[in-house]
């Protein structure tokens, strides 16, 4: 059984100075299939210094050989795509389709930054134009040093691609953490790092849990910016842990997203929209729009469709081509999923579908696929990240009372607006109050365009041109023309 018990620091794996061990599952089979070390402090002093030593040198490198080292990437994780596709699936628990979507997707990641890492040449040392006669004025992008990059469970080699590839192009170091439940399939960074020939230093990735590695990351005063993804628990305690050096952060945080199915849209067509939007990944997914705000002229046809669908879904092992849905991710999430539907069977809840509507698998951290409709706005299941597959639903008599009850969270990361008027759909969708609003559509998640919430759902934004800011700092020169 592989034990994970080194750090990959300055482009060597050195043994961790961690102690503890923790075990990594394979949520289907409910073994374990390898150990991992917790890390320790020290494992992030000694990247740290790594990171520092390593940063002038390739800082000074042109965006255009950064961007080459970031289709090197792209190109080790196409030349390794199948494996990866299998050790995600095995690791994480999800079925193998979406495990290659997953993959596709950090490819592409890569190659949008290198992209990025080119045209940001050409954006230096543009000209401002000034009122003022006489001065001259130019900006500058400079990276904003060493960042710490730590990562979830739920979509293995996709998050750190967002964090990685952008940081990489701006010309940062990186301390990079990935999640200790799923570090399988993260070890291939490092290995396509020395491939690649990557400069020492520029990559240090430490395995660890949040105790041994992610808090050490979070207040270390030689790391210059935190990105984390993850829950809104462990994101505040990074904020605070950050605020006493003052170092910048972007946080990617929690969701309970609405998706509006208005009166003059299809029932069919949008059952399919819905489907996508929370059961994919076991709903394990910050975008999971899990609060279904349907018109109730078209409420009864809609949830028949849903439970039509919802039959239909395939529970099984990851690895098999005809499994639709896998385990959630571990024994501890399967579990707290389990306490709302608690919640849900004390509050008698309204169940279209539930685990009395279907036989689950002998093996596997499996929860049934859940339809709750008519659920109290008071309902902990309403307003909380449940962070699985489980929709709530409730009726609404016209537009304005959907995108007031749309509105009516705490979070605000994605929404999902259906409508037989494409432009009633768009018109709806700048109501709402998120970052990402799909219309007539499933979610599309594009490199191109920017990731990130309102309110707590987080602090700045990944992905397209403002993910790559996200690792700048932004420079002015001023001074006489002559």
């Amino acid at each position: 059984m592989p034990c994970l018990d080194q750090q990959f620091i300055n482009n060597q794996w050195v043994n961790s100075q961690g102690q503890r061990r923790l075990a990594v599952t394979d949520p289907f089979r409910e073994s374990v299939i390898a150990e991992v070390t917790a890390g320790d402090p020290a494992d992030v002093d000694v990247a740290v210094a790594a990171a520092r030593l390593a940063l002038p040198a390739w800082r000074r490198l042109s965006g255009t050989r950064r961007a080459d080292y970031l289709d090197g990437f792209a190109n080790g994780l196409t030349k390794r795509r199948e494996a990866l596709i299998r050790l995600s699936s095995t690791n994480n628990g999800k079925a193998i389709a979406e495990a290659a979507i997953d993959l596709d997707d950090a490819i592409a990641c890569f190659r949008y930054y290198a992209g990025q890492a080119r045209a940001l040449d050409a954006r230096q040392g543009e000209s401002i134009t000034l009122e003022m006669k006489g001065v001259v004025a130019r900006c500058y992008h400079d990276p904003v040093g060493v960042v710490g990059l730590i990562t979830p469970w739920n979509f293995p080699l996709v998050t750190s691609a967002w964090k990685l590839a952008p940081a990489l192009a701006a010309g940062c170091t990186v301390i990079l953490k990935p999640s200790e439940v799923t570090p399988l399939p993260e070890q291939v960074l490092a290995d396509i790092a020395l491939d690649i020939g990557l400069p020492a230093g520029v990559l240090n990735l430490l395995h660890g849990d949040g105790q041994g590695i992610g808090a050490p990351i979070s207040r270390h005063p030689g790391i210059d910016k935190v990105s984390f993804t993850g829950s809104n628990r462990v994101g505040e305690a990074v904020m605070r842990a950050a605020s006493d050096t003052t170092k910048g952060i972007s946080l990617e945080l929690g969701g309970k997203s609405p998706i509006l199915v208005m009166e003059d849209a299809d029932p069919q067509q949008a059952a399919d929209w819905v489907m996508a939007g929370i059961y994919f990944n076991s709903g394990q997914i910050c975008s999971a729009t899990s609060r279904l705000i349907v018109h109730e002229t078209i409420a009864d046809a809609l949830y028949a469709a849903l439970a039509e669908r919802i039959d239909a879904i395939r529970l099984g092992d990851p690895l098999s081509p005809t499994t639709d849905m896998g385990p959630l991710t571990s024994a501890h999430q399967r579990d707290g999923v389990q306490r709302y539907l608690d919640i849900a069977a004390a509050e008698q809840l309204a169940a279209v579908r539930d685990a009395r509507h279907r036989e689950l698998p002998k093996q596997g951290y499996f929860l049934a696929p859940t339809l709750y409709r008519d659920v109290p706005v008071t309902s902990r299941l309403w307003r909380e990240e449940i962070f699985g597959p489980v929709l709530c639903g409730r009726s609404v008599a016209s537009e304005e009372e959907a995108i007031e009850l749309a509105n009516d969270s705490d979070f605000g990361l994605v929404a999902t607006v259906i409508s037989g008027d494409s432009e009633r759909a768009q018109r709806i969708g700048r109501e709402m109050q998120a970052g990402s609003i799909w219309f007539n559509s499933e979610q599309l998640v594009l490199s191109e365009t920017g990731w990130g919430g309102f309110k707590r759902s987080g602090i700045g934004r990944e992905l397209g041109p403002w993910g790559l800011a996200a690792y700048l700092e932004v420079k002015h020169i001023i001074g006489p023309a002559t």
